[in-house]
C-alpha cells in the first residue's frame, strides 16, 4: 500500500445519487467524499442508522474486509463489520476505494471513526498489511489489532508454493501450530520445530510472520476482545457479510442493489433468530441453577456455547493447588490429559476467578475451567460480571448512545443521530404498549395528538435556517456528514412528524387486528359454549337411559 494505486471507475455518480437519496429521506444516514472534484477517483465512505446504532451495542469487536485488493474485484468495496448477540454478521459501514494510498485509508479510518461519534472499537481485525497497523495505531491508539488468520494462510500458500506442493502435510502443520498451542512457550517449540522439520528455518517470510506474531498468533491475543465464540472459526473469510453478494462480476452500478439485498438478508436473519431465542426454550442438559439462569438471559447461540462449557465440567476436575485465604488456586484438566492443564485463581470475597485460558477475556463466554471451579465452591448462579450483554437477549435494549455521550464532544451528543435514535427508541416501545388494549390504544393516540400539537408549536416557534455546514477532514476533501449538520433542525421537526403520523399508522392497524383477534376469539368462545351444551344434552340422556 506504500506505492499509491489509483483506479477510474465509471457510475461512481450513481452511487453518490443513492447516498444524497438516503440521506435525505434518513437524516442519521452518513456518508463522505474524500475528493468530491472527481468522482471518478474519488474515495467514498457510507453508514446507514442502522449500522450506526448497532456499532452502539456491537462496536466492540470490529472487522475491516479489504479482499477486494486480493481477490481482483471489479469494485474496490470494503466493509467495516462486527458480530451481533447471535453471532451473526453486522455491518459498520461501507467503502469505496478507488485511490489505494496511505493517506485514503487514513482518511477511511477517521471518517469512519466519525461516523461512529469517535467511540474506539476494543479490537479491530484486518487483512495482514503492515501498512494498515502503521494507521491503526496512528488512528485508533487504544484499539487491539489483528491480522487475520485467513490473509496470513493465503500469503504462506503463495509464498511457499513449491513447498507446499512438495511437502502437502507442510500446511496442515502450519495451521496446528496455530490453532493448537495454548502457550507462547508451547508456540514457540512447535513453531522452530515445524521450521527445522522442513528445512526453512532462513525463509525470509516465515521469519517476518514470527516476528509480527503478536498480531496473529491466537495464542498472543487471548487477553483482549475479539468476540469469537471457537478458537477456530477466526474469520477465515473476512468478507462474510457480503459473502456471495458482491463477487468479481460485481459492477459499481449493481453495488448498490446488492448492498441493500445482503443488508435486508441479514436483517431477516436477526429478527429469526430473535424469535427463536423469544419463543422457545432450550433442552436443559443438567440440574444447575446456572443453566437455567443461562438459557433466560443469553441468545439461543451464545446459550448453545454457554451449555456446551458446563456440561464439560463433568470431565475436567478441579485440584486445588493452593489456599492462601480469600485467594484460592486450582489446576484443571481433562481426565487423562493433565498435561494440558489450566490454572483458575478464584477470589472467594469477591466472586471473581481467572483462568490461564483466558477465554472469557477473548470471548466474552466463560470457559469450563472457571464452572468447575464455580461447581467446587458452590456458587449456583453466573456472578453479574461475567454475564456479557452484549450476548443476552436483551443487548439491544437501552440507549447505549447516551451511556457514552460523556465520553464525546457536546457537538456529537447533541447529534440528529443520538436524537433520531433515542426518539426511534422510545417510539417502538409506545407502539408496543398502545397496541395491547382498545383502551390503551385510545389513550396512546390522545397523547400522540397532543405530542404533534406542541412540537408544531415549537416548530413555528423556531425562526430562520442555518446554512448547512461542511466539515472539512485535513487537506484531503469534505465530510458530507450529516451528523454535523447542526442546523438542519427544522428538517428533523419534519421527520419527527413523519415518525408520529407513521406511528398512527401502525396504532390503527393494530387495532383492527385486535378487534378481529377479539371477534375470532369471541366465535370460539361461542362454540365452545355451544359443545359444552351438546355435551350436557348427551350425558343427561345417558343417565336417563341407565335409569331406565
Amino acid at each position: 500500500m506504500s506505492i499509491t494505486r489509483q483506479r477510474t471507475l465509471g457510475g461512481g455518480g450513481h452511487v453518490l445519487d443513492y447516498l444524497k437519496r438516503m440521506q435525505a429521506e434518513n437524516p442519521s444516514f452518513f456518508y463522505a467524499v474524500q475528493d468530491d472534484n472527481d468522482l471518478s477517483c474519488g474515495n467514498i465512505f457510507w453508514a446507514d442508522a442502522a449500522s450506526r446504532t448497532n456499532y452502539s451495542y456491537f462496536g466492540d469487536a470490529v472487522i475491516l474486509d479489504t479482499t477486494y485488493k486480493t481477490n481482483r474485484y471489479r469494485v474496490p468495496f470494503a466493509s467495516f463489520t462486527g458480530l451481533n448477540h447471535h453471532g451473526q454478521p453486522v455491518l459498520f459501514g461501507c467503502a469505496l476505494i478507488l485511490n489505494e494510498s496511505e493517506l485514503s485509508f487514513i482518511w477511511l479510518f477517521r471518517t469512519w471513526l466519525h461516523a461512529m461519534s469517535g467511540r474506539h472499537p476494543a479490537s479491530i481485525t484486518t487483512d495482514f498489511d503492515p501498512s494498515i497497523h502503521v494507521i491503526v495505531a496512528q488512528v485508533l491508539p487504544s484499539t487491539r489489532h489483528r491480522f487475520s488468520k485467513w490473509s496470513i494462510f493465503r500469503e504462506t500458500r503463495g509464498k511457499l508454493a513449491h513447498l507446499c506442493q512438495s511437502h502437502p502435510a507442510f500446511e496442515t502443520e502450519f495451521k496446528k501450530c496455530i490453532h493448537e498451542s495454548e502457550t507462547t512457550d508451547e508456540f514457540d517449540s512447535y513453531w522452530h520445530s515445524l521450521l527445522e522439520r522442513f528445512c526453512v528455518m532462513d525463509n525470509e517470510w516465515l521469519q517476518s510472520m514470527y516476528n509480527a506474531r503478536q498480531h496473529w498468533v491466537p495464542v498472543y491475543l487471548r487477553d483482549s476482545f475479539f468476540g469469537e465464540i471457537s478458537s477456530n472459526e477466526g474469520n477465515e473469510c473476512l468478507n462474510f457479510f457480503f459473502d456471495g453478494y458482491v463477487n468479481s462480476s460485481t459492477t459499481l452500478l449493481g453495488l448498490v442493489r446488492q448492498y441493500e439485498k445482503a443488508v435486508s438478508n441479514w436483517h431477516e436473519r436477526e429478527l429469526k433468530a430473535d424469535y427463536e431465542t423469544t419463543n422457545s426454550s432450550p433442552v436443559l442438559k443438567t440440574p444447575s441453577p446456572m443453566e437455567k439462569q443461562a438459557a433466560n438471559l443469553y441468545t439461543r447461540k451464545m446459550f448453545m456455547k454457554f451449555q456446551e462449557e458446563l456440561v464439560e465440567t463433568l470431565a475436567n476436575p478441579a485440584t486445588k493447588i493452593d489456599d492462601s485465604g480469600t485467594i484460592t488456586t486450582y489446576r484443571v484438566a481433562k481426565f487423562g490429559e493433565n498435561q494440558k492443564s489450566h490454572v483458575v485463581t478464584f477470589n472467594s470475597f469477591e466472586t471473581k476467578a481467572s483462568c490461564s485460558c483466558l477465554m472469557f477475556e477473548y470471548s466474552g463466554i466463560i470457559c469450563r475451567h472457571i464452572l468447575t471451579v464455580f461447581r467446587a465452591k458452590n456458587v449456583l448462579t453466573l456472578p453479574p460480571q461475567y454475564l456479557l450483554k452484549r450476548w443476552t437477549r436483551n443487548a439491544k435494549t437501552g440507549t447505549l448512545l447516551e451511556e457514552h455521550a460523556s465520553e464525546l464532544p457536546s457537538s456529537s451528543r447533541e447529534s440528529v443521530t443520538v436524537r433520531y435514535n433515542n426518539l426511534r427508541q422510545e417510539a417502538v416501545k409506545y407502539v408496543e404498549e398502545g397496541a395491547k388494549s382498545i383502551q390503551i390504544y385510545h389513550v396512546a393516540m390522545r397523547a400522540l395528538q397532543e405530542a404533534a400539537n406542541k412540537v408544531c408549536t415549537v416548530k413555528n416557534q423556531i425562526t430562520g435556517t442555518a446554512e448547512g455546514a461542511t466539515v472539512t477532514n485535513g487537506s484531503r476533501g469534505d465530510l458530507l456528514a450529516a451528523d454535523e449538520d447542526v442546523a438542519s433542525y427544522q428538517s428533523v421537526q419534519a421527520e419527527k412528524q413523519k415518525k408520529i403520523q407513521e406511528l398512527t399508522a401502525e396504532l390503527e392497524v393494530a387495532n383492527q387486528q385486535c378487534e378481529v383477534y377479539r371477534a375470532n376469539l369471541l366465535a370460539v368462545l361461542k362454540d365452545m359454549e355451544e359443545q359444552k351444551l351438546k355435551l350436557s344434552v348427551k350425558v343427561q340422556n345417558a343417565r336417563l337411559s341407565l335409569k331406565e
